[in-house]
Order: C-alpha cells, then structure tokens, then sequence
C-alpha cells in the first residue's frame, strides 16, 4: 500500500490554499480556462436547478430547460453572476437559488403580461443576496433542489475518486471501495466480504484488503473535500458544508 500513501500525500499536496476556485474560473469570463470551467459548472449543477424549477415553480421539465438556458446565457454569461456572488453573505447555492427564483418569476411574470404591458425588467443581481427571498420556498421544494445539489458533489466526487484510481494504477482499491461502500449504499446490496476480495484481486490477505478500504475512504474525504472547496470559503465552511450535506441526504425525501 505505500504507493496508495505517496498517492494521497501528492493528493493533499494540491487542495488549493484559494478556494472557489471553479467558482473564480467561471466568474473572470475571459481565459482559456474560462469555457472549461462553465462547462463543468453547468454540468455539476445545471441537475440540482432543473430540480427546483418543476418542483417549486410546476414547470415542464422541457419548460424548466429552455428557462435555464436563458438563464445561463443573461446572468451566468452576459451579467458575469459567478463574480458577483459575495462569499462572505452566505452559501453559495443559496444565492444561486435566489437569483434563480427571482429571474424565473420576473420571466414568466413578463411573458404573461407581454401583451398588456411594457416588458418587465428582469431583477438585479444586485437585489439579490445569499437568504432566499420572500418568494422562495421554504419546505420541501427546496430540500428537493439541496438533495439533488448533494446528489450532484457526491457524483463529482466518486467520478474523481475513479479517474485518480485509474491514474494511479489503483484499479484494486477503487474495485474493493465499489464493492464494500458504493453499491452496498447506492444498489442495497450486501458487502463483499474480504475473502472474496483479496481473492479477486489477487491480494495477499483479507486484512490487506481491509487496509485498502481505509485508504481508499481517505481518498474519497479528500477527493469530496476538492469539490466542496470549489464553492466554499474556507476549510472551516467546507467543513460545514461536509455536514450540511450529510445532514440533507440523511433526511432523504422527508
């Protein structure tokens, strides 16, 4: 296992000393990073959005589509939103959610009153701020949109945990991690027990197999810690974070 040590040193090595950092990339709008960037932050949460607007707003998941694609390209793109969300007043994807609600109200509000009244001017972000507005649910419209957030971190973060393993040459740890944790709490099924994974991987004993299982929940900590460290302040607000989204997944549709 001292190769799955070096590994995660090198790993703690580059948890970046300046968080958002995706949030940064997106928000400069300009670089050779910057297309990259929105596009992994509209494939991380694009999902969790789509949520609220047919559960909160009742829109038709094609309806809800052609409404955040407006929206990406008016406030993401052309406003520069990313760079005007203040770390220091809040959650990140409460913010998000506020500017998202307040755009899809003014927006179905002008299109309703499009023949009768003058275009209505769509809401400032400066209007905006990290505490959901009035018009902003509070039940379980919202849950939905923060479990499909937590859905979508907990994705990022296994989709990284199985590129370093193969990186890495760590096929047997990421084998033994799928077998003991992901599906045991994604499919209901029962635990591998080590035996049968020294065997199948041609490990020397099941305790080597149990070691690797410790490595490789130590990869996922720090691997979950990358993706919330993107739109956190700092390691105390990812640490926060880490329990929050505990906390909604373990409350699950309730």
């Amino acid at each position: 296992m001292a190769r799955e040590d070096s590994n995660l040193h090198a790993e703690r090595a580059d948890f970046p000393s300046t968080h958002w950092s995706l949030m940064q990339r997106v928000g400069d709008g300009a670089g050779t990073n910057h297309a990259a960037a929105l596009e992994q932050w509209l494939r991380r949460y694009m999902p969790a959005l789509q949520t609220y607007l047919v559960r909160a707003k009742g829109a038709q998941p094609e309806a809800a589509e052609d409404l955040l694609q407006d929206f990406v390209l008016e406030k993401v793109i052309q406003q520069h939103l990313i760079a005007h969300a203040d770390r220091r007043r809040g959650r990140f994807r409460t913010f998000l959610l506020s500017v998202l609600n307040n755009y899809a109200t003014s927006r179905w509000r002008r299109e309703t009153a499009q023949h009768r009244a003058p275009r209505e001017p769509i809401v400032s972000l400066d209007a905006c701020d990290a505490s959901p507005g009035p018009g902003v649910p509070a039940g379980p419209e919202v849950r939905a949109f923060e479990r499909a957030w937590a859905r979508e971190v907990l994705a990022e973060t296994v989709r990284r945990m199985e590129r370093a393993c193969e990186a890495t040459g760590q096929a047997a740890m990421w084998g033994i991690f799928v077998d003991r944790v992901l599906n045991p709490t994604l499919h209901q099924t029962e635990p591998t027990p080590y035996e049968q994974l020294a065997a199948r991987h041609q490990l020397r004993s099941p305790v080597q197999a149990s070691n690797a299982l410790v490595t490789a929940k130590r990869m996922y900590v720090r691997q979950l810690r990358l993706v919330v460290a993107e739109y956190a302040r700092d390691e105390t607000e990812v640490d926060e974070e880490i329990r929050h989204l505990r906390e909604i997944l373990a409350a699950g549709d309730a």
